[in-house]
């Protein structure tokens, strides 16, 4: 069982600094701005050979612009309870606050380990500023500076010496799934529905979700990790630097995953913005299922084979990935995604011999093939396979300017239906014969 660590403490202390630092890379979105952190944002930790869950979590005793304090302070109360250590962050710059006097009068009956992390001790002078905080009554105080590194080392072993054992690095690496779209297309529904609890804040207010936050959870033994993100909207409507740094999460997130569930809104179809997603989806060549949501608002108005078509017509980039209908909200059809998922995954990492490629390069070369223009006659030679996840075939030809975007389309689909992988995308890496790679 992999131990967490939870980090609490009042707003703009430095909890989200401090799980980047851990983290070695940015997850949580860091801001001067109060309140930034509304979900659980959780990463998997290396210390030693160990791993370890850390949890950021929002602001204690924040009051949230969109009147989520309620369900953030819910979130709060399940990483607390769900941990085997806690780190409250206390602000040396700021000295000891009021607030901190109310989060560790929370934290002391409930005999936990905990150990109280002072941030922001850049120099030797705010070290001396830690004494102080001896009167919260949660032994010593630990100086540390997340922005620069200063002293974490340190805490991280006094954080071993303090977790059960276990921890080890599973085995069986998990199936990355981004769930990507607009705002209140219902993603969060889908992603609490998925993992059956009430793991992100879902609300009416649109942007409630910030980070992208990954959730690691198993379906019959077999791991997963679903990464929710911010709902998109066009950079126009972008307002300010934190909803600018949640749509980059939210792209990023595509890239790093395994398969991305692209939700849309069944009674409001799709727009740009749906579109700009397909696009990132096809050009990072990552398997895709549409899920169609709130489908029991729309099933009256409309048939499936119908708003397939419409689909097909609107996002014609994805005409190949399977369209689920579901109402995340009752979860209804929800948990048809995990084997969609799973079965696009395996057709991801199909590998097939040279002679079946080179079986199906004869039947492409043997095809209906568009007009040739100006004697520019492309030549397909051979194939072989370079990669998996996508599927990647470097085709070998006289001259790759020869093929024309039309030609290329007509080819990619081709090798999906001859390779039996009729679900996900298949990378063309065009190569002139007896030329090195480009």
């Amino acid at each position: 069982m992999i131990s967490r660590i939870a980090i609490i403490g009042r707003p703009n202390v430095g909890k989200s600094t401090l799980l980047n630092r851990l983290a070695k890379r940015r997850i949580s979105i860091v801001h001067d701005k109060p309140g930034v952190t509304r979900d659980r944002v959780t990463v998997e930790v290396e210390i030693g050979d160990r791993v370890v869950e850390v949890i950021d979590t929002g602001g204690l005793g924040i009051t949230d612009e969109a009147e989520l304090d309620q369900d953030i302070h819910h979130q709060i109360d399940t990483a607390i309870a769900s941990a085997d250590l806690v780190l409250m962050i206390v602000d040396a710059k700021d000295g000891l606050q009021a607030l901190d006097h109310e989060v560790a009068k929370r934290l002391r009956p409930l005999k936990k380990p905990t150990l109280l992390v002072v941030n922001k001790c850049e120099a030797d002078r705010d070290e001396d500023m830690v004494s102080e905080f001896w009167a919260l009554g949660l032994e010593e105080p630990i100086p540390i500076s997340a922005a620069h590194g200063m002293g974490v080392v340190e805490l991280l072993e006094r954080c071993v010496d303090l977790l059960p054992l276990g921890g080890k690095h599973s085995e069986r690496p998990a199936l990355r799934i981004a769930i990507v779209g607009r705002r209140n297309a219902g993603k969060s529904t889908f992603v609490n529905a998925l993992i059956g609890e009430d793991r992100v804040i879902v609300s009416d207010v649109a942007g409630t979700t910030r980070d992208a936050i990954d959730i690691r959870f198993e379906k019959d033994g077999i791991p997963f990790v679903v990464i929710d993100t911010a709902g998109l909207l066009r950079n126009s409507k972008l307002k300010g630097s934190v909803e600018f740094y949640s749509q980059n999460r939210a792209l990023h997130s595509i890239g790093r995953s395994d398969v991305v569930v692209l939700v849309i809104d069944s009674m409001h179809g799709t727009s740009q913005l749906d579109m700009r997603i397909a696009r990132e989806v096809v050009d990072r060549y990552k398997p895709c299922v549409i899920a169609v949501n709130k489908w029991d608002l729309a099933k009256d108005k409309t048939t499936t084979e119908e708003y397939e078509e419409y689909l097909t017509r609107n996002l014609p980039s994805l005409s190949y990935a399977p369209v689920l209908f579901m109402t995340a909200q009752k979860a209804k059809n929800v948990t048809r995604c995990i084997s969609l998922v799973q079965s696009m995954a395996k057709q991801a990492n199909k590998r097939v011999s040279t002679g079946v490629l080179n079986r199906a390069v004869d039947e492409i070369r043997n095809g209906p093939r568009p007009r040739v223009k100006h004697g520019r006659e492309p030549k397909i030679y051979y194939a072989t396979q370079v990669a998996v996840m996508p599927p990647t075939i470097a085709l070998f030809v006289n001259q790759p300017s020869y093929f024309t975007p039309q030609l290329k389309r007509m080819i990619e689909n081709r090798f999906r239906d001859l390779l039996e992988v009729p679900e996900v995308p298949v990378k063309i890496l065009y190569r002139e014969k007896g030329k090195k790679d480009e």
